[in-house]
């Protein structure tokens, strides 16, 4: 796994260190502030560079002081079942709302076998799979989705309508690793075009449309006209139907629907950031967790023996010609744990910038980098 030119290797226990300090530095209390940081170095141990330390400064730290994003929060559950939860996370940290939510989730699956809950006045909560995990690590099956700010257009359209709403879903295997499937249902996500933006390199053609349907390439410009509206992501499957577009576009009204219809929250293009007179608000996104009690079906070890059958027979089917190996999912993940974890997090030039800046800011000059 080959790292970009200037970027540094920063060891994992420095950097979660560094990052809750950060976040205790601009007002979120100590145990939150462990939470988040550990949401955020997950990401960055499996491989997942979009959504790790490269976001702390312009997605959590800037929101923060912009004042629409605030640091303490406040878990508020609206209705509550045996089964069910409705949750206001109140502009909080949505790492952690969404943390309590599936262990709320969890805790009611083990009793009577599912646990759902949906969340409403949250904010960005980290890589959907670390939610996922936690059920995973429970011996459950964990299903997540949340909306986003407006970047992907539908099939036939050329307007971001909806987020890149990940559908997201882990379940423990007898291998090393878990079955994670974490991934947008649009073509991209923002935050992978926000690294090659930090890295100064052109996209593929496809993931990114402007208003005529043509295809732009320019990473930086695209994350400017995605805010303007003058740009949208493709959803999953790409442009019109022949590749199945049409498929990545109803996912991501499902997760649309869900993350709002179910709690009465906000949708699409209620979560612009921005008031009519233009002004910075907060993004109150939606989001929901299910957990589900493997044990209320069959035994545990049953079905771990199972899933593990089905994933290794995948792996060693026929491949294409040219191909080294067939992969499934959350195995890359783990790879990427086994390559990083004596190394570090990769950190590009960029990021580099943000973190001395915030170091700077919050005088934690007792923090040294190997840049």
């Amino acid at each position: 796994m080959e790292i970009e030119n200037g970027s540094k290797w920063v060891k994992f226990d420095l950097m979660e260190r560094f990052m809750r300090d950060v976040f205790k530095g601009i007002g979120v209390p100590a145990a939150d502030a462990a939470v988040c940081a550990e949401v955020l170095i997950t990401a960055d141990k499996l491989g997942i560079d979009s959504h790790g330390v490269s976001r702390l400064k312009p997605i959590y730290y800037d929101r923060i002081k912009q004042g629409i994003q605030l640091p303490k929060t406040k878990f508020g559950i609206m209705k509550d079942t045996p089964t069910t939860a409705v949750i206001d996370g109140h502009n909080g940290m949505g790492h952690v709302i969404a943390k309590r939510a599936m262990e709320l989730a969890i805790k009611k699956a083990k009793k009577y076998g599912l646990g759902m809950t949906a969340v409403r006045n949250s904010t960005h909560y980290g890589i959907a799979g670390y939610h996922t995990l936690l059920a995973a690590k429970a011996g459950m099956i964990g299903i997540t989705g949340t909306n986003a700010r407006p970047s992907v257009a539908p099939t036939f359209g050329v307007e971001n309508m909806m987020g890149t709403n990940p559908l997201t879903f882990a379940l423990p295997t007898d291998e090393k690793f878990p079955f994670l499937l974490d991934c947008a249902t649009s073509i991209t996500q923002r935050g992978k075009i926000e690294v090659y933006a930090k890295l100064g390199k052109k996209m593929p053609k496809g993931w990114v449309i402007d208003e005529k349907g043509g295809s732009k390439t320019d990473s930086r410009a695209v994350l400017t006209d995605l805010i303007k509206g003058t740009a949208a992501l493709t959803p999953l499957g790409g442009v019109g139907e022949d590749l199945g577009g049409y498929k990545g576009y109803g996912y991501c009204a499902v997760v649309e629907i869900l993350s709002a219809a179910l709690q009465d929250g906000a949708y699409m293009k209620q979560l612009l950031g921005y008031d009519k007179k233009g002004n910075k608000v907060p993004y109150p996104l939606g989001h929901f967790f299910l957990a589900i009690d493997i044990g209320h079906f069959v035994p545990l070890a049953s079905f771990k023996r199972t899933a593990g059958k089905i994933l290794r027979e995948l792996r060693a089917s026929k491949k294409m010609p040219g191909a080294k190996r067939i992969y499934t999912a959350g195995e890359k993940e783990y790879l990427a744990w086994q390559y990083r974890k004596n190394k570090g997090v990769p950190v590009n030039k960029e990021t580099q910038r943000e973190l001395l800046a915030m170091r700077e800011e919050l005088g934690l000059k007792r923090y040294k980098f190997p840049f």
